[in-house]
């Protein structure tokens, strides 16, 4: 069953000290409408997970979820972050291009697949942790908030003590509506970044190609205070539409744990079957 709302774009436009531009001033003083799915409750009980599926289809301003609240609390953003961190890498030349080598030092990592020398968007698709501390500690603390206010990419708390970890522990926080805000303004080149990082960024995105679309995003677990938050982000292209996602969940008391990393991405294609995209 699907109950209707409408929302001001406002609420997930996000505060910076950077004055926003007319076009986002204009768009935000819009309304978008918000359609409850129980169908989305249901495959999140299923996979005896607690969260929030949100989806926004473009072409008809429109968002899709089982729980707007949960949307609109702020969580860590985890590996998530990995989007606008490449985006500064690039900009910042800490990394030139998607063929750079990101260089293993030889230690034993938490995942035996970064144990290797990697090319940058081998380190984005393997979620490589260490590559991009690595990269955040290059990028440095000045850098990285200057970059942040570009990108209007708010609720990071960035400073010297916690400029490798911010994004995974602490108390940086993003919620899904700033989340899909973010990619939308990647999909319609209203970053402050260059033609070339764009590209790149969207090329290492890319999960999975089709005849009639193609899929890209990024998945994101951080583990603070005993408190397990999973994300998946993105957005799926077709010919006439593009939808845009951000999925956050947390495991249910009887969720077997080996399963968290699957399940992020599961139930949000799931969520897309529900809305006869796929």
């Amino acid at each position: 069953m699907r109950t209707y709302y409408f929302l001001p774009l406002f609420i997930f436009l996000f505060s910076c000290g950077s004055n926003p531009s007319s076009d986002q001033k204009k768009k935000h003083q819009n309304t978008a409408s918000e359609i409850h799915e129980s169908t989305f409750q249901d495959i999140l009980d299923s996979a005896q997970v607690n969260g929030s599926i949100l989806i926004y289809d473009v072409e008809k301003d429109t968002y899709h979820s089982n729980d707007f609240d949960w949307a609109k609390t702020g969580k860590l953003p985890a590996s998530t972050f990995k989007i606008p961190n490449s985006m500064i890498a690039l900009e910042t030349g800490v990394v030139e291009n998607d063929s750079t080598i990101l260089k293993w030092d030889g230690r034993p990592k938490a995942i035996k697949v970064w144990e290797q020398d990697l090319p940058f968007y081998k380190a984005f698709k393997y979620s490589c942790v260490p590559c991009y501390q690595e990269i955040a500690r290059k990028v440095g603390v000045e850098k990285m908030n200057d970059y942040l206010q570009k990108l209007a990419y708010t609720g990071m708390d960035v400073r010297e003590e916690n400029i490798d970890m911010f994004w995974l522990v602490g108390a940086s926080r993003i919620t899904q509506f700033q989340q899909i805000d973010f990619l939308n303004r990647l999909i319609d080149t209203k970053l402050l970044i260059s033609d070339r990082t764009e590209k790149i960024i969207k090329q290492i995105m890319v999960i999975d190609e089709k005849p009639n679309y193609t899929l890209r995003g990024k998945t994101g677990w951080s583990t603070d205070n005993n408190e397990n938050n999973g994300w998946f982000v993105g957005y799926i292209t077709f010919e006439n539409n593009t939808y845009i996602f951000a999925t956050n969940l947390e495991p249910q008391e009887t969720f077997d744990m080996k399963g968290f990393p699957k399940v992020r991405s599961a139930v949000t294609i799931e969520a897309f079957k529900a809305l006869q995209l796929l």
